[in-house]
This record gives structure tokens, sequence and C-alpha cells, in this order.
């Protein structure tokens, strides 16, 4: 049986950068108000590129650092709930733009859980034998979701893509463990873009709700308390020790959550890897895009143990262990 490697990294944050001073000429809040609250400062917003625009920058990296053909990929992934339709699916459209002719494509649709959901998904089907190279994408243009008029949620979210090659290996543990859930009870306390059936046939009297909304009380608790009890049960099932972990990579919504989690967890802080300053909530993307930023300082060396975590509407959340 072949384990599911993590072969390159790669991510693509849109030029158009936006600081919190330019946010405070839009709605009424300021740089300290942001920072001491969430730990943003700058968030990156597409000035026209689609989910798919940024996969595909994500891709042609992945392609040109691992120097795999095209038509090696086997099967495209990606995690999104801001695709560019709802069809064609957005991993169809990159697999059309980069040639990749052999691939199988679909998305995957959790939140902010998205990329640890795909991940697992590619992983049964390098074990299975089905797949032996796999693009796994996190990518969202939550600009296109979020009210810029509430000061509240404006400030939290940001685009961007992040993506990996994950190749069938026998020599490099990868995927180790998992441990994923959900929970559709507690669904709408986080929602975004509902459908607003409005017919010939149905006169619907509900206002439309195009934009993210959550209870961010409720989230905070439910992020704080079931993301650490999903590590501890993680790295109960592989066996492995909080010291034998490198990093922990978690979902980057909120600097308060996650200094929350680590205290949960009796894991020192600096165990968590965090991006959010710069980058903002992208939701499935955060993962894979601090994943790539870690690659790129040199931080994920060959045989260390990672934690990814993810949390987010649904209500989901799942960790990974992964070995580099």
């Amino acid at each position: 049986m072949y384990n599911s490697e993590i072969a390159a990294y790669a991510k693509y944050l849109p030029p158009r950068a936006v600081t919190n001073d330019d946010l405070s000429l839009m709605v009424e809040t300021n740089d300290e108000w942001i920072r001491t609250r969430t730990g943003i400062s700058t968030r990156h917003i597409t000035t026209g590129e689609t989910a798919s625009d940024l996969c595909v920058k994500v891709a042609e990296e992945l392609i040109e650092k691992s120097g795999i053909s095209p038509l090696e990929i086997d099967m495209i992934i990606v995690a999104t709930i801001t695709p560019d339709f709802a069809t064609p699916n957005t991993a169809c459209l990159v697999q059309a733009a980069i040639g990749a002719d052999n691939a199988f494509a679909f998305d995957v649709s959790a939140a902010c859980s998205g990329f640890v959901y795909a991940m697992s998904v590619a992983d049964k089907y390098i074990k299975c034998g089905t797949a032996k190279n796999i693009l796994v994408f996190g990518s969202e243009v939550l600009s296109a979701i979020t009210d810029w008029t509430d000061r509240s949620s404006c400030v939290l979210f940001g685009d961007g893509a992040g993506g990996v090659l994950v190749k069938a290996s026998e020599s490099c543990a990868g995927v180790i463990a998992e441990d994923i859930h959900s929970n559709g009870a507690d669904g709408l306390k986080l929602t975004g873009n509902s459908l607003h059936i409005d017919t010939p046939f149905f006169d619907n009297d509900k206002e439309k709700q195009p934009y993210l909304w959550m209870d961010g009380r409720a989230i905070f608790t439910f992020a704080t308390k079931k993301v650490p009890q999903s590590v501890d049960a993680l790295l109960e099932k592989a066996g492995v020790s909080k010291d034998d972990v490198a990093y922990v990579v978690p979902h980057q919504a909120n600097y308060r959550i996650v200094e929350a989690m680590a205290k949960r967890l009796d894991m020192p802080i600096e165990k968590f890897f965090m991006n959010i300053d710069k980058c903002g909530n992208t939701s499935s993307a955060s993962i894979p895009i601090a994943l790539a930023e870690m690659d790129e300082q040199g931080l994920l060396k060959k045989g260390d143990k990672v934690v990814l975590t993810g949390f987010g509407g649904g209500l989901t959340w799942g960790s990974l262990l992964i070995e580099i």
C-alpha cells in the first residue's frame, strides 16, 4: 500500500493588499481595534480573479516545482465555498486551464475545514491505488460574499489560494492519522450565500442572505473546545506525543482562538504557525497558504510531524497528522 506524501507546496495571494487603515475609510473601525481583537493587519482582495484563477496560479507553481507533467496528474480536488459557478465545478475549470486532460476533478465544500477534508479524500485515493498524483487546493474569494458595510465581519476575511501535490510514496509516512467530524445541528450558526428561491411558482417573502454571517461567540466556543479535543484524539490514535509534533498548522481564523487552543492543549504557542496578520481569514485556503509559507521559510524538515487542523461552517472540524 502506498502512502500520501506532500511533494510540493505553493500559494497565491492577489496583489491588492487592503490594510486596516484602508478599511477605516469605509466603516467605523481602526487599526488598533482590529489587531487587538483578531490579530489581522492586512488581507489580500481580488480585483476580478475567481477561485479557479487563483488555483491555476498555484497549480502552475506546483507543476514547475515538482517537474511533473500535467498529463501525469490523476486527480484534482478544490476545497472552496466561493466557486466560480454552481456548475461546472472549480476543479474542472482548473483541469482545463492547466491541460491535466487525464485527471478527474471535483470540489469539496466544508468551509474552513475544506482543505483537511480534501486531503483526507486524496489520502484514500492514494492508499487504494486509484491515483498516484493528486493536486489538492484550498481557494477562496470571500470578498464576493462579505458585507463590506458590516464592520464586525468585513475586517476578518481575505482572498487567496494554496495547494499541494500529493504523490504515492513508499518511503514517506505521509498522512499518518486523521480525526474528522461534522455537526449539522449547529450549522446555521455560520452561514453564507444562501440559495434564494423566488420563482413564478413561489413568492419568497424571506430576505435574501448573500453574505457570510456567524454567531461569533458560539463559533469561538465551538472552536476552542472541539479543536483541542480533535488534536488530542488524533495524537492518541497515532501514538504520538505532543513533544513529537514540530508544528500545529491551524485554520487562520483569529489569533485569540489559536491562543486559546494552545492553552487548552498545553502546547507552546510558538508551535502554532500563524500568518493571519498578513492574510486574514481565507477559509479553506488558510492552511495550504500557511504550509506554502512555512516551506518558503525552510520550516518544514524531512521527517517532521505536523498537525493540520481546520474548523468552520457546517459545522465541521478535523485534524490530520502528517509526516513531511
